[in-house]
């Protein structure tokens, strides 16, 4: 029996804390409010009965809306009354008789804290002021009122509209008269008129940004001054105040983050400024480091502002606003993955590049042969050299192809062993000719070409006693490496004049002559 009493009272406090739980009916129940014409006016948290508070908030929201509309009814109509066990709101007839529109039980009183009296007191003061309002926004005086404020409004918007195409094409047309730099030190960095475009393409979108969201914003402000269309603007507003709360909480969230990568990116333009002026006072000489040439300065400088912009970027990433999202992560992978296609190709280049750059092969400036190419050097990149030929043509070869090609450097002797650079002709003459003549003839048509140096002196070499002539090789310094071509040229024709002037044949390449009588091939020197 004990055992037994004791297994009913667990029982019954276990029922008991199921109920306390549990907790009374109405307090589970999901309130509902009592509208008209989309605005609340009342809310309903226990409804009488078996009724749920939805389905009487509906019944009322509908009686009201009725009661609004009946001209012949006052709101003053609507009455207090006892009725136990409830407080009734009544409407008072003009006979004097009262037909109930709403019931307030204890439960319902208790769920707001009051007296049933009270709570039925609020709720009539409530559908009062609510049948008032419907009546005054639906009156004639209202909608004169709105349609004047709308027409206000328009014409507000109109002239705001106007202004703003006026003063949309005054910026435009300041922005392409005078087109703004953007400059570091004595660098540009943007193309002016690349700038000018994207600041008239940025224009462009502001401008219109700004026209969308006016009209955008003059909708529900027209439609509010209009009671049938009132609750459509109140949701535009509600989706507007919900777009700039969650812009401005954004900005608020972000501010930290954009702090901190402002001064990241701050600290890496000031160590890249500080780079660049170190190499630059490298580069002039002012500064000297064992084993570092010149020269390499300027290459290594980009390299190293490169590697410190990359690492600013890095390091400055996290705290870009957004960067955990996936949408910006996909888009971070697809960017990866196209780095990876195309980087093979790429990375050769690059690497050529640099290794063209430290194994000191040429300068940008100096007069080469590469790959069959002859000109000078124009532009020296990572990726490509381009090179500028006599003919004004631009060959961009790739540093992969320069790596293995043979580089023939016209320029790097007189800058690097202090020694002109020297060209050889080379002509045939017969045995007849005494080669001592030769030597003074093709010495002296040298030192006629203006573009040929006095040191080193030049001078002739026999290198060859072929079958029908004698191979002389004339060798002379050039003194503007950049005009090579052209004292070539100029010592090839004083040569044909030397000997022309001595009455000698040159037989180059292979030339026979029967002596028969014919007259010589030597030309006639045209007489002054």
């Amino acid at each position: 029996m004990a055992r037994f009493n004791r297994r009913l009272v667990l029982l019954a406090a276990l029922l008991l804390q199921m109920l306390l739980a549990a907790g009374p009916a109405w307090a589970q129940a999901q309130p509902a409010w009592v509208s008209l014409d989309g605005q609340r006016v009342m809310e309903i948290r226990v409804a009488t009965g078996a009724q749920s508070p939805a389905d009487l908030a509906g019944r009322i929201s509908a009686e009201l809306k009725r009661l609004a509309q009946d001209p012949t009814m006052a709101p003053e109509q609507l009455v207090v009354e006892p009725n136990p066990p409830y407080w009734m709101v009544a409407q008072r007839l003009a006979d004097g008789r009262t037909v109930p529109r709403l019931a307030v039980d204890e439960r319902a009183a208790s769920s707001f804290g009051l007296s049933q009296q009270l709570l039925a007191e609020q709720y009539r003061d409530q559908l009062q002021a609510a049948i008032r309002q419907y009546r005054s926004r639906y009156s004639l005086q209202a909608w004169l009122r709105g349609t004047a404020l709308a027409l206000l409004v328009l014409l507000v918007y109109l002239v705001w509209l106007r202004y703003q195409q006026r003063l949309h094409r005054r910026l435009r047309q300041r922005l392409i008269r005078r087109p703004p730099g953007l400059r570091m030190g004595s660098y540009d960095l943007v193309d002016r008129t690349q700038l000018r475009e994207g600041l008239v393409l940025g224009l462009a979108v502001l401008h219109w940004g700004l026209m969308l969201l006016g009209s955008y914003l003059l909708i529900p402000l027209l439609l509010g001054l209009f009671p049938p269309t009132q609750v459509v603007a109140a949701g535009l507003r509600g989706q507007i105040l919900a777009l700039v709360n969650l812009t401005g909480r954004s900005l608020l969230e972000a501010i930290p983050g954009l702090l901190t990568m402002a001064l990241i990116l701050t600290a890496t333009v000031l160590l890249v400024r500080v780079s660049n002026a170190w190499f630059r006072a490298l580069g002039q000489g002012r500064v000297r480091l064992p084993g570092f040439y010149p020269e390499w300065a300027s290459p290594t400088s980009r390299i190293v502002a490169l590697f410190l912009l990359v690492v600013g970027v890095v390091v400055a990433f996290p705290y870009i606003p957004g960067s955990g999202n996936r949408t910006f992560q996909g888009a971070g992978l697809f960017v990866g993955v196209l780095a990876a296609l195309g980087s093979s190709a790429v990375a050769t280049n690059v690497i050529s590049g640099v290794m063209l750059i430290y194994t000191r092969c040429f300068q940008q400036g100096d007069w080469v042969e590469i790959n069959g190419v002859l000109g000078f050097v124009q532009d020296r990149a990572l990726l490509v050299t381009r090179i500028q030929t006599p003919r004004h043509e631009l060959v961009s070869i790739p540093n992969a192809t320069v790596i293995g090609a043979s580089i023939l450097n016209y320029s790097s002797g007189q800058r690097e062993l202090n020694q002109p650079v020297e060209l050889a002709v080379t002509v045939t003459i017969g045995y007849d000719v005494p080669w001592r003549q030769v030597h003074a003839l093709l010495k002296r048509a040298a030192a006629s070409v203006a573009g040929i140096g006095e040191f080193p002196e030049p001078f002739v070499l026999q290198t060859a006693l072929n079958d029908f002539h004698i191979s002389y090789e004339l060798t002379a310094a050039v003194q503007d490496v950049t005009r090579y071509r052209q004292t070539h040229s100029d010592l090839l024709a004083a040569i044909q004049d030397a000997f022309a002037e001595a009455g000698l044949e040159i037989l180059s390449p292979a030339y026979t002559a029967m002596r028969n009588g014919n007259g010589s091939t030597v030309p006639r020197i045209p007489q002054p």
